[in-house]
């Protein structure tokens, strides 16, 4: 990893619907096929450079910059995973959660709170996640969100004081971090509430990457919790040849594995410091053979958010044939005014596309190398 502050100065320097329209599907059927690699390698005629990717990634951050609250948050469908599909109503509050997603994506573009583009809108998303940390024990949250979103805005705020050293955003991260710490589970994972009865992957890799931002940016982290975090994680890891290399969801059979879960296991690890293990390199490569074809499903942008940071720490030919195939494919499906959208919702998946597309960029100390 570099070194904070030396990230920091490069990005101030820097500062230069799952839609089911048929019509949609038919592009994406005839055009898709054009953009992807083959194992031979990328057709270099057709695939896009930079500036075309950086155009693309802009329009989807005006999306996002036009759709912003007043006070700073965005808002998106809020409910709950069933089965494979997502309950909830959409654009009914603001998301602490989606609003950190949001302001990640405009980091990785270059812009810091006040500086750059998006500063503007960078700032207003630090100052409505900070109203949302809880005095009495620093969790973040509003309307009823959970620890899901708690980790990503630590996330986002981790990276922002990172730059800025600012005292507002260093205590309350600083207790945030502190409710983490003393609401690990005994297995040593995290759960949807701060105070678990259990734990689960997903959960324990978001949490995982807001103590590593806030370690990167100097905020204490004992490194008990994050060896015992790491035993979990490589607990959920599947060794059995007919899924060799998956994560498990939890510990407590019945479980499930997917592409999603074992992107999660394996960025967690990575997070942790860990780079170069077994359940590394089989998590990855049973991730190449896995990759999903349901675009806008409620995993499809979730687990690439994860993929697409653990293939481009390892680097190589992997990281190069998937993210062509990933780039493109997303590229195929933004949408004219620039959004994207999955069954979360048009916020949350334009969000996360930038981010991934910007993984590149290498700006942020989580996402660099």
């Amino acid at each position: 990893m570099k070194a904070h502050d030396n990230n920091a100065d490069k990005i101030s320097n820097g500062v230069k619907r799952r839609n089911n329209n048929f019509l949609l599907f038919l592009m994406a059927a005839c055009f898709l096929p054009v953009f992807l690699s083959s194992a031979h390698g990328e057709d270099k005629k057709t695939a896009p450079n930079k500036e075309r990717v950086n155009s693309v990634v802009e329009k989807g951050l005006d999306y996002l910059a036009r759709t912003q609250n007043a006070n700073g948050s965005w808002t998106c469908q809020i409910g709950y995973k069933l089965n494979d599909t997502y309950q909830g109503e959409e654009n009914v509050n603001e998301n602490v959660g989606i609003t950190a997603i949001a302001g990640i994506a405009f980091l990785a573009q270059g812009s810091v709170p006040g500086k750059g583009k998006y500063g503007t809108n960078v700032e207003k998303a630090v100052q409505f996640v900070l109203s949302c940390v809880r005095e009495t024990n620093g969790y973040i949250t509003k309307h009823g969100t959970r620890m899901y979103e708690h980790g990503f805005a630590m996330l986002f705020l981790a990276e922002v004081y990172g730059m800025t050293r600012r005292e507002d955003i260093k205590s309350r991260l600083k207790s945030s971090a502190q409710l983490i710490v003393n609401n690990q589970h005994s297995e040593g994972g995290w759960r949807y509430q701060p105070y678990p009865t259990d734990a689960d992957i997903s959960v324990t890799v978001t949490i995982l990457q807001a103590l590593r931002a806030c370690r990167n940016a100097g905020i204490a982290v004992p490194k008990e919790v994050i060896d015992k975090a790491v035993s979990y994680v490589k607990k959920s890891y599947v060794a059995l040849p007919e899924s060799m290399g998956a994560f498990n969801y939890q510990l407590t059979p019945p479980s499930r594995i997917s592409f999603a879960l074992t992107s999660a296991g394996v960025t967690a690890l990575m997070s942790a410091g860990e780079y170069n293990t077994i359940e590394i390199q089989r998590g990855i490569n049973y991730m190449l053979k896995n990759l999903p074809t349901a675009y806008g499903n409620y995993h499809y942008y979730y687990g690439h958010y994860y993929a697409v940071q653990s293939l481009f720490q390892a680097g190589g030919k992997n990281w190069e044939q998937y993210f062509s195939r990933i780039r493109n494919e997303i590229i195929v499906y933004q949408q004219p005014d620039g959004s994207w959208t999955d069954d979360v919702g048009l916020v949350y998946a334009t969000a996360m596309a930038c981010i991934i597309l910007q993984i590149p960029n290498d700006y942020l100390p989580i996402f660099q190398r």
